[in-house]
């Protein structure tokens, strides 16, 4: 179950107009679906993937991995042909 926030926002007029086209382009039921939809878009393309869930499951698998010791640079460079 998804927990929902109500909230009374000022916009601009232009802002609202937009909010319709979209809730008309996509089919939504109404101005909150809309605006639902923009953050999940936004989220998509324009959050940095460090503060998406995703990216923090992936980084609790990347550390139960084992670990290379490679030492110091020169055993880097040596190591992977540098």
């Amino acid at each position: 179950m998804i927990n929902m926030v109500q909230a009374i926002i000022n916009i601009e007029d232009r802002t609202n107009k937009i909010l319709s086209v979209i809730k008309a382009k996509y089919g939504l039921k109404d101005e909150s679906e809309a605006i639902n939809f923009i953050v999940a878009e936004y989220e998509e393309e324009m959050l940095e993937p460090e503060l998406k869930p995703e990216y923090i499951e992936k980084l609790k698998k990347i550390e139960k991995q084992k670990t290379i010791e490679v030492g110091n640079i020169e055993n880097f460079r040596k190591r992977y042909g540098l």
